[in-house]
C-alpha cells in the first residue's frame, strides 16, 4: 500500500457537503448523521477526516467513482468536479499541450480559448479548491488544545494531530494557489470565519499571493523535515517547492517579480537530498511510488481505494484509442492527444533520442501531414500522448486487476522542475544563483532524458527561449504549460501559435482576457462580494 493514510478512505463519509456555487451561506449540512461530534470523538476519525483532505485531490465523493458527490449542483462528478481533470483542462487544453476529441458541453471553448462566465467545468473547478479550504477549515476548527482536551485525546494521538495542522494548512494554501492562478482572485474563508453567518467574502490576486507566501512560511517549522514524511503526504520539501514555484510567477500574480526568492527556495529544495529517479518514463508508471525521491509531493492513485474517473485514471484513458494493453487499461476513451506544435519540440517523435517523447504511432504514422488534425473530433488525428500508462516497472499486477481504475500517483511538484525554476531564474538575473550550476542542472535533466550525455547542451545554447521548450518536453501533461505561456507572454496573443488555438486550424491570437479564467456567474448571483474579472 504506497500510503497508510488510503486506508481510512475506506467506507468513509464526509462531515459535510457543499453546494458547488457557494451558495445559500454554502448550504452546509451533515450526511448520514456524521456531525462533526462524532467524526473527531476519537484519534482514528481525526485520521479519517485527514485522509479525506488528501482524498479530495484524488476522488471526487463518498461512494468510490459515482454516486455520492462531494459537490452538488448539476454537475457531472467523473468530469467537472473532479480535482486532477479540471486542473489538467485548465492548464493543458488552452494550449499546444492538448486537444480534446469530445464534444461534451463546452470542452472545445478550452483549446479554442473562448470560454464564458456560464461554462460548467469552470464551476465545477471553482467549487472544487473552496471545497476542500472548507474542509480544511473545519479540521482545525476541530483540532485546537480545547477540542482535543474536551474529547480526552491526548499523548502521541493529539500530538499527531497538532502536527497534521501544519499539513492541512499547506493543502489550503495550495488549493488557494489553484484559485490565485486560474482565476486571479478568489472566495476567502479561512478558519476563523463561522460558515452560514455571512457571505464569504473575496481576496484580490496580490491580497492572496501574500496570504499563501505568509502561510508557507508560518508551518515551515511544523512540517516534518524533508523526506520525513510517510510518501503522499506534505512536508518541508512541499511547501518549499510552492514557494518556489510562485515566486519565479511573482510578476504575474503581483507585477512585481522575485527571482531571487525564486532561487533560494529552489535550493532549499534541491539540497534536501532528492534525486532524479532513473528512466523517465518510470515516473510516471503504476509503480511510480519507487521514484519518491524525486517528488515533493504526489497525489497518491490507487485502482482500489481511490477510483475515480477525474484523477491519473482520466490521463491513461483518454489519452488511448485502440491501444489498450500498452496503455495497462481495458479500453480507451478515445479523447486526449497533443498537436504537432508540441511535438516539434522534440527532435524526433519516436522517442529514439530523448526518451521523454512518449507518443504512440501505430495508427497515424510519424510523417508532419500524419501528425497534423484537420478534425478536432477525429481522435486518430494527431500524436496520441502515452506519458501516463498503467503498467509497472517490474511487471507486477496492478491494484485493479480490471485494469479499469489507474494506479499512477500525480506528481504535484518533482525535482527536475525545480531545476528549471532555478536555471531559469538566474537568466532572469535573479541573484544568489550562478550560470554554470543552471547549466549542470539543465544537463541532469537531459542526461537522464536521453540515458546519456548526447543530449547535453552547451552554455551558449541555454537561454530563456530553451528553458521554455524544455519545461514543455519535462513537464508536459503535468498541469504547467498554460502558467508559463502566461509568464512569457505569448498564451493569448500571435507571437506562438499552435494548431487550433483559438479555434482556427492555423492558430490565432485572442482577446488578452483569457490570461484568467472568469468566475462562474452563477457564484456571482449567490454572492455579491464577488466581482468579475475584466472582459467577462
Amino acid at each position: 500500500m504506497k500510503n497508510k493514510l488510503i486506508k481510512y478512505l475506506a467506507g468513509f463519509l464526509v462531515v459535510m457537503i457543499i453546494d458547488s456555487s457557494c451558495a445559500k451561506k454554502l448550504d452546509l449540512f451533515p450526511t448520514n448523521d456524521l456531525t462533526p461530534e462524532k467524526t473527531y470523538a476519537t484519534a482514528a476519525g481525526y485520521k479519517s477526516v485527514l485522509a479525506k483532505i488528501y482524498g479530495t485531490l484524488a476522488i471526487t465523493g463518498n461512494s468510490g467513482p459515482a454516486g455520492n458527490p462531494d459537490i452538488s449542483g448539476g454537475l457531472d462528478e467523473g468530469s467537472q468536479v473532479a480535482f486532477i481533470r479540471m486542473f489538467f483542462n485548465c492548464q493543458e487544453l488552452p494550449t499546444d499541450e492538448a486537444v480534446v476529441a469530445w464534444n461534451d458541453q463546452t470542452i472545445h471553448d478550452f483549446h479554442d480559448l473562448k470560454w464564458t462566465s456560464a461554462d460548467p467545468f469552470l464551476k465545477g473547478i471553482y467549487a472544487r479548491p473552496i471545497y476542500n479550504i472548507t474542509l480544511i477549515n473545519e479540521y482545525m476548527r476541530e483540532s485546537t488544545d480545547a477540542k482535543l482536551a474536551e474529547r480526552g485525546i491526548t499523548g502521541a494521538d493529539a500530538t499527531d494531530i497538532k502536527k497534521s495542522v501544519a499539513e492541512v494548512r499547506f493543502l489550503r494554501a495550495y488549493n488557494y494557489w489553484v484559485m490565485m492562478g486560474l482565476f486571479g482572485k478568489s472566495t476567502f474563508i479561512t478558519e476563523s470565519d463561522l460558515i452560514g453567518t455571512t457571505l464569504p467574502k473575496e481576496i484580490s490576486r496580490g491580497e492572496l499571493f501574500l496570504y499563501i507566501e505568509k502561510e508557507l512560511k508560518a508551518i515551515d517549522g511544523d512540517l516534518a523535515a524533508a523526506k520525513s514524511i510517510e510518501y503522499g503526504r506534505v512536508d518541508q520539501g512541499a511547501a518549499w517547492a510552492l514557494l518556489a514555484r510562485m515566486y519565479l510567477n511573482a510578476g504575474v500574480y503581483t507585477g512585481a517579480t522575485r527571482y531571487t526568492d525564486a532561487i533560494t527556495y529552489a535550493k532549499k529544495v534541491i539540497g534536501a537530498g532528492y534525486s532524479l529517479y532513473t528512466g523517465y518514463p518510470k515516473v510516471f508508471m503504476a509503480d511510480n511510488d519507487k521514484a519518491k525521491d524525486e517528488f515533493m509531493f504526489a497525489v497518491n492513485c490507487d485502482g482500489l481505494r481511490t477510483q475515480a474517473y477525474g484523477n491519473t485514471t482520466f490521463f491513461v484513458h483518454a489519452a488511448c484509442g485502440d491501444e489498450g494493453v500498452e496503455y495497462g487499461v481495458g479500453g480507451g476513451w478515445y479523447g486526449y492527444r497533443a498537436t504537432s506544435a508540441f511535438v516539434n519540440l522534440f527532435p524526433d517523435n519516436t522517442g529514439a533520442t530523448d526518451k521523454r517523447a512518449m507518443f504512440t504511432t501505430s495508427k497515424y504514422g510519424t510523417s508532419p501531414a500524419q501528425l497534423a488534425i484537420a478534425d478536432i473530433s477525429n481522435f486518430d488525428q494527431g500524436p496520441h500522448v502515452k506519458k501516463y500508462v498503467n503498467v509497472r516497472s517490474d511487471g507486477g499486477p496492478v491494484s485493479d486487476s480490471k485494469k479499469e481504475f489507474s494506479d499512477v500517483d500525480f506528481p504535484v511538484f518533482r525535482l527536475s522542475e525545480m531545476y528549471l525554476i532555478y536555471a531559469e531564474s538566474v537568466l532572469r538575473n535573479g541573484t544568489g544563483g550562478d550560470a554554470a550550476t543552471a547549466l549542470n542542472y539543465i544537463n541532469l535533466i537531459r542526461t537522464r532524458a536521453y540515458g546519456n550525455a548526447t543530449g547535453n547542451i552547451s552554455a551558449g545554447q541555454l537561454n530563456l527561449q530553451f528553458i521554455l521548450d524544455e519545461r514543455g518536453r519535462e513537464l508536459y501533461w503535468e498541469g504547467h504549460r498554460r502558467t508559463d505561456l502566461i509568464r512569457y507572454g505569448i498564451l493569448t496573443n500571435s507571437t506562438y501559435l499552435w494548431p487550433w488555438k483559438g479555434g482556427v486550424s492555423s492558430g490565432t491570437a485572442v482577446d488578452s482576457k483569457y490570461n484568467l479564467f472568469p468566475i462562474p456567474a452563477s457564484n456571482i448571483v449567490a454572492n455579491p462580494n464577488l466581482t468579475q474579472n475584466t472582459g467577462y
